[in-house]
């Protein structure tokens, strides 16, 4: 692992092993602050990588998108970004921990590293923070606060993924709706579709999934909403995802609208 300094990690009883994809991944994740749930799975299934293509995670956290990409698509060749060298740590852990190959660069995306810049990847994802720093209430946790407030600005991640895509790569990220006309502004790939994600039938989407093309001539695309969970409301204790979201999240399986072949 590359890092600007010697390597930090959290403290053993600070750490818990939490299961992804009905079992099949596992990661180790702060018991407090920012962890991983299920947007980053869902960021994953979205991927039509195959086998043997390389991929690119800017802000991969503990490793959670990378590592269910990895997961359903044995071997690929997973490279993460993470500024916080505690989770580059994790991160990097987690990759061992799953037996899968995970090299991951402890860097600022506004500053890559040569390591970095002299690669170029057939898929890049990201996960960016969802809220602008000073646009809501500071977390008293200071990984959490990192990883939901942001400082680098969005055109930033989205310049750094057109920049490190080879020509024909797909870039996907995940990030909250009402920052959508803020990411196609700032997107200079083409092909661009955005898959709105809604809580339930009947409510308005609070996510979407964006998809880009280095390269791509395609008309723009805007996808019918993929509802989460079952029913108007929710109506009884435990949880109530839709089949679809379930094959995601415990089954492993792709989303349906991940029908591109690779690239």
């Amino acid at each position: 692992m590359t890092s600007r300094s010697a390597v930090i990690e959290f403290p053993e009883d600070q750490l818990v092993l939490n299961a992804f994809l009905g079992g099949r991944m596992q990661l180790w994740q702060p018991k407090k602050g920012y962890r991983a749930g299920v947007d980053p799975v869902l960021l994953a299934a979205s991927v039509p990588a195959i086998s043997g293509q390389t991929v690119l995670d800017l802000g991969c956290g503990a490793g959670a998108a990378a590592l269910c990409l990895a997961t359903r698509v044995p071997g690929l060749d997973c490279v993460g970004v993470e500024r916080q060298p505690e989770f580059a740590a994790l991160a990097q852990r987690n990759g061992a921990q799953n037996g899968l190959p995970f090299h991951v660069i402890c860097a600022d995306l506004a500053a890559p590293p040569p390591d970095l810049t002299a690669r170029q990847f057939d898929h890049v994802l990201a996960n960016p923070p969802y809220f602008v720093e000073g646009a809501h209430s500071p977390s008293p946790d200071a990984a959490k606060g990192a990883a939901r407030g942001e400082d680098t600005p969005l055109s930033i991640w989205l310049d750094i993924a057109a920049r490190r895509l080879r020509s024909g790569g797909y870039f996907h990220m995940i990030q909250r709706i009402d920052r959508l006309p803020e990411a196609l502004a700032s997107c200079r790939l083409g092909s661009v579709e955005v898959l709105p994600l809604a809580p339930r039938i009947g409510r308005d989407p609070g996510l979407f999934i964006l998809r880009a093309r280095k390269g791509g001539r395609a008309a723009f695309r805007l996808r019918a909403p993929l509802i989460l969970h079952k029913g108007a409301t929710h109506a009884r204790d435990g949880e109530d995802y839709t089949d679809e979201i379930l094959s995601v999240l415990r089954g492993n399986a792709p989303l349906k609208w991940a029908d591109c072949r690779g690239v």
